[in-house]
């Protein structure tokens, strides 16, 4: 695995590939990597001839009170597990190639991120947004891959994609998940074993609102109320919000006659944890 650190040289290594005929599939990360991330990883690897990862932690899409210093690193272990699925080539990144002095340039998609984590967390899709294009600017890839888990983030990113025509397929992966269903992230790094447990009422709470979905209702608000009472057997989970959306648009529904997700942040601690159902009717 060839690892790049400077943006130049990662478009010069990519203009290379595409000039030899090959397609380069890309999975962006921000490391201390899971399962879910080489799941990803593995669909990238079969969907092109060329597999490339970014690891950067991104500090423009961390607020001033969250966790940007104290998120899990650990490079080695990282890059060995790269290596065995197998990438190609990473791109690693420090933060001042990303955001010299004098950057002064955002990306940012608008409606889409007004509801769910988008109104806990401002200026976050903004980072997010901003740093993906520049990633796709410097990576060149056919095709990226992005977990369901972080819903949000990814309907945000196609739109994205499709509104300024980058030339990339958007490839979604479902949300890889421990066996007692806890979906996996970085974050679980946080939790004591107490709180792991506790977490599992993120996914007891959609399961719950789930089945009386399949039951027949179809009132938004009655499965948030269902969610809700199912989390509250749980009083050390903090409910950030529960809603649901149009799986598409992101936008309120007030009737269920269509593809929704309902989506969940909660904090378990001082762990911020989210996950998400699809509905569909």
């Amino acid at each position: 695995m060839e690892i790049i650190a400077l943006p130049h040289e990662m478009q010069r290594w990519a203009e290379a590939a595409r000039q030899r005929g090959e397609t380069i599939a890309f999975v962006p990360t921000m490391g201390f990597l899971h399962e879910g991330h080489l799941t990803l990883m593995r669909e990238g690897r079969k969907r092109a001839t060329l597999l490339a990862s970014s690891l950067f932690v991104n500090p423009t899409q961390f607020g001033p009170n969250e966790d940007f210093s104290r998120y899990p690193r650990d490079f080695e272990r990282d890059c060995a597990l790269m290596r065995e699925v197998p990438v190609d080539v990473l791109f690693a990144p420090e933060p001042d190639v990303i955001y010299p002095k004098g950057f002064q340039t955002w990306v940012e998609v608008t409606e889409m991120t007004k509801g769910l984590c988008g109104a806990h967390r401002p200026g976050h899709f903004r980072g997010v947004t901003t740093v993906v294009a520049k990633l796709f600017n410097i990576v060149k890839p056919h095709i990226a891959l992005f977990g369901e888990k972080d819903y949000q983030q990814l309907r945000t990113i196609e739109r994205m994609v499709q509104d300024l025509n980058f030339p990339i397929e958007i490839v979604p992966v479902a949300t890889v998940r421990e066996p007692d269903g806890l979906a996996m992230s970085s974050r679980n790094a946080y939790l004591t074993p107490d709180q792991r447990q506790q977490a599992l009422a993120l996914h007891g709470s959609l399961r719950a609102a789930e089945a009386a979905f399949k039951s027949g209702v179809r009132d938004p608000q009655q499965l948030v109320s269902v969610a809700s009472a199912w989390l509250q057997k749980t009083p050390e989970v903090q409910l950030e919000y529960i809603e649901t959306a149009d799986a598409k648009t992101l936008e309120q529904v007030t009737h269920i006659d269509r593809p929704v997700v309902l989506a969940i942040a909660a904090r378990v601690g001082s762990t911020r944890l989210i996950d998400n159902l699809v509905l569909v009717p």
